[in-house]
């Protein structure tokens, strides 16, 4: 038996319906004709794995360009046209295509209608076309029959169909212009046909490689950006890898991936910065462009030519240079069906996207939705946990819960010191792992040794019950071992030790459990001798936890330090920020009786006509007004670490600068604290008006100096305290704030050490009574971070030079001036003082030693 015509043996088998008719031809085989049989297979096996090896070749997308350039580079050498071109058919589309290479040797993708034109009447109805004169046929179409680098003169349009189903246009080849000055005739027609069959059979296999290509490739995409997806939870990590892997997926320049903001009816995301590392937010109307209209309908979006598109906003292109050719967006969904963002990618690298990306993108985003749902629950989840986790950490109460045996669940930094835990210093941090880590899990009445705790928290997990026990006394202490860990070698670590309920002299080790394994001579107890003993005084607040249905799930014991410590940074907070009262605090508790001189701003305040203001009120009215009012000052200058040194009646009295010395300017920190009062002072007297009561109205005066600082009185009574000149002087400045009819006056040595920052106008040179030297003073207006009024910045021009001139002598200029300013502000007091004083000085021109300076006669 020969096997001369035994080719296509694997086409035979898969057209073949029987079973075992290969096994019934073998069976008499010799030897021979069986290994011929066997070449013959493996030859056909061959041709599949090298189709399977094209499929899998990243080249292949290219090979369809190739084979199109050299067609249609033979074709028109041929049938001597000056230009040919073969369009494909995009069914889904209904338009025909074509890549076309450029002068510079750059291919761009051209699509046409399917319907327009000689051209789509050749791919419509599978007639061929000769043309001896273009723009005299009827169906000729200007923008389809011809190229703008070769205007059509003759012409020839011939289909190609296809190879499964002949009555099927796969393909369209137009010849421009015979050469020779002739037209085509239907020989070229007839010539063409003879190889038109076999382009039409390469095309269409060529095609269908390429689809199963991208099909291939897809799948494999989409399963390693499904299984990317779910590696992290984070919400920043899962947005870039959603956006990294959609564009991988559908071989796109860009791709962006926009969340839904329900409350801001925005869609926002987050892209990366020049450097790549960090990224940044974006956000835009859920209701505008391309992606606002597939988050307001819910529709995808397959835009083959963007700039046809009325939805396309070109701005951004424009202003980068960049060409967005087509955009393919689409919603994503959550796991209830609920719009939760839009991926919308940009480019496709090789022509237009499709209904097969489409497809997979769809996919895609079924999964992203589940990845983005799971990502932002996660984030929730998180942010709840911090949110509890700063609201423990940032009381000043220690708190510790328990789960339902009393077993300690969580406990804040402020019950960790409290146990004695040092938290401070560069140790601190393994102390307070240390210290978490052997605290956690355990009793709580064996970490705080409180005869009632116990019986207490148990009557609460068991029925609900809240309990208050007020000043107890819990003996703690710091037992010191050695460090034996690799990554803390040879340190020193401090344990809690708890002093034993029936036997005060013996003390309970809580670091056995972490240090036992390392260090084997770490007792259980040790005596008193060998602890360094703590004592505390403590309020014990015991609470519940519960569930939204009403059940107990925990406990909560609250430990109130009210011991001596606690009792003096109370004190302290009344008269300064609680930062400065903890650094005084690490000084010592004489910090503050030590007299020192200091540089330092001084802030007084009085409030306007308060007799007058008062006279009507009752004596709980006028304190419930000086209350509410002293509140809102005292937090301005708290705000910007001043230390509030005392009240006197309706006045006070605040130093920035001591009883420690600031990191900022203290002449600035006082000038900001002072517009903050003028601020508050509105807002406070915006509510007396609705309640119908009068404005008050305040005076503030600020000088800078050195003072002498520290704890001033007798043994029975002391204050902090600082004396000196400069506490003086700004008492006088806020008195002279009646006199010149402005709420805040400062000295020359305060606006020295901020005068960059400031608005402010020389309001004159004044000498104090009891002193020699003369000190110019100014109004402060504001910031040099807010803009003046124009109005503002010419009255305070002409003002400046009416006092040039008023200080040089030169009254009658500097009355002009003066007069001029107050055609802008006309009730001015600053102003009228010295147009009055100038035209005094003109009709009595004063003696040759006259400096303009105002000697004051009173306090």
């Amino acid at each position: 038996m020969t096997f001369s015509n035994a080719g296509n043996v694997l086409a035979t088998l898969i057209q073949g319906n029987r079973m075992g008719a290969l096994a019934r031809r073998v069976k008499d085989l010799e030897v021979a004709e069986f290994i011929c049989l066997l070449d013959f297979i493996t030859a056909e096996f061959q041709q599949y794995l090298r189709a399977i090896d094209l499929i899998n070749d990243d080249a292949l997308e290219t090979i369809l360009e190739q084979l199109l350039d050299a067609f249609t580079l033979k074709i028109g050498q041929i049938l001597q046209a000056e230009r040919t071109t073969i369009f494909l058919v995009d069914s889904h589309r209904s338009q025909l295509w074509s890549k076309v290479t450029l002068d510079d040797g750059t291919t761009k993708e051209m699509r046409l209608p399917s319907d327009v034109g000689i051209l789509g009447h050749v791919a419509t109805t599978g007639e061929g076309v000769v043309v001896e004169t273009a723009s005299n046929h009827p169906l000729f179409n200007k923008e389809v029959d011809e190229s703008p680098t070769c205007p059509a003169k003759n012409l020839l349009c011939v289909p190609i169909f296809s190879s499964k189903d002949r009555s099927k246009v796969a393909a369209v080849a137009q010849l421009l212009n015979k050469q020779g000055n002739v037209s085509f005739t239907q020989v070229d027609r007839e010539q063409f046909q003879l190889f038109a069959d076999s382009i039409g059979i390469i095309l269409e296999s060529c095609q269908s490689f390429y689809t199963a290509a991208q099909n291939q490739r897809g799948v494999g995409a989409l399963l390693n950006a499904t299984t990317s997806l779910g590696k992290s939870l984070d919400l920043e990590t899962t947005l870039r890898s959603v956006m990294d892997q959609a564009r991988k997926l559908l071989k796109a320049d860009r791709s962006t991936l926009f969340l839904l903001s329900e409350e801001t009816g925005e869609l926002w995301t987050k892209v990366a910065k020049a450097d790549g590392k960090t990224m940044m937010e974006i956000r835009i109307p859920a209701n505008k462009g391309i992606a606002g209209y597939v988050a307001s309908t819910g529709t995808s979006l397959n835009i083959p030519d963007a700039y046809q598109d009325p939805r396309f906003d070109p701005s951004t292109d424009q202003r980068t240079g960049y060409i967005t050719r087509n955009i393919l967006c689409m919603p994503v969904f959550n796991s209830e069906g609920q719009l939760i963002g839009v991926t919308q990618l940009i480019n496709k690298h090789q022509g237009s996207f499709t209904a097969t990306d489409e497809f997979f993108m769809e996919a895609f985003n079924i999964q992203a939705g589940i990845a983005l749902e799971n990502a932002q629950l996660f984030q929730d989840v998180n942010v709840e946990k911090q949110y509890q986790k700063d609201i423990l950490q940032s009381l000043s109460d220690a708190v510790i819960s328990t789960d339902m045996k009393g077993r300690i669940v969580t406990i804040n930094e402020a019950a960790l010191e409290l146990l004695g835990c040092p938290l401070k210093g560069k140790n601190g941090r393994r102390h307070k792992q240390v210290w978490e880590a052997n605290l956690t899990g355990g009793f709580i009445w064996d970490a705080i040794p409180i005869d009632s705790l116990k019986f207490r928290l148990e009557d609460s997990l068991a029925h609900a019950a809240r309990h208050y026990v007020p000043e107890q006394t819990v003996s703690l202490g710091l037992y010191e071992i050695q460090e034996e860990d690799t990554e803390y070698p040879e340190e020193t670590i401090s344990i809690l030790a708890t002093s034993d309920l029936q036997d005060r002299e013996i003390y309970h080790l809580w670091g056995r459990r972490t240090f036992a394994h390392r260090n084997g001579n770490v007792p259980p107890k040790v005596p008193k001798s060998q602890v360094q003993c703590l004592e505390r005084s403590i309020n014990l607040t015991v609470t519940p936890l519960t569930n939204p249905e009403g059940g107990v799930r925990g406990g909560l014991v609250v430990l109130e330090d009210i011991s001596r410590e606690k009792r003096m940074k109370t004190a302290m907070y009344r008269y300064m920020t609680p930062n400065v009262a903890e650094q005084v605090m690490a000084l010592g508790e004489d910090a503050l009786m030590v007299g020192e001189r200091k540089d330092v701003t001084i802030l007084f305040s009085d409030i306007r006509g308060y007799t007058t203001l008062t006279e009507n009120l009752g004596a709980s009215e006028v304190v419930t007004l000086l209350n509410q009012y002293f509140e809102t000052m005292v937090e301005a200058v708290f705000n910007f670490e001043g230390t509030l040194d005392k009240f006197i009646g309706d006045a006070l009295m605040a130093v920035f600068g001591a009883p420690l010395p600031l990191t900022e300017n203290h002449g600035w920190m006082a000038i900001r604290a002072a517009l903050d009062m003028r601020r508050r002072l509105e807002e406070f007297n915006k509510h007396r008006i609705i309640e119908n009561q009068p404005k008050i109205h305040i005076g503030i005066g600020i000088s800078s100096g050195e003072v002498v600082s520290g704890n001033i009185g007798s043994q029975k009574r002391m204050d902090y305290t600082v004396i000196g000149d400069g506490v003086n002087l700004s008492a006088r400045l806020e008195s002279l704030t009646k006199e010149y009819g402005c709420d805040i006056i400062i000295s020359e040595h305060t606006f020295n050490l901020c005068a960059d920052r400031i608005w402010v106008r020389e309001l004159d040179k004044i000498r104090v009574k009891g002193k020699n030297d003369a000190v110019k003073i100014y109004e402060l207006i504001d910031e040099k971070s807010a803009e003046l009024d124009p109005g503002m910045a010419k009255f305070l021009y002409l003002y400046k030079m009416g006092r040039e001139d008023y200080l040089s002598g030169n009254f009658e200029q500097a009355i002009a001036c003066f007069e001029a300013a107050q055609q802008i502000c006309p009730n001015d007091k600053p102003l009228t003082l010295h147009l009055k004083q100038a035209r005094t000085l003109l009709e009595n021109p004063p003696s040759g030693n006259w400096d303009g300076v105002r000697t004051m006669t009173h306090k």
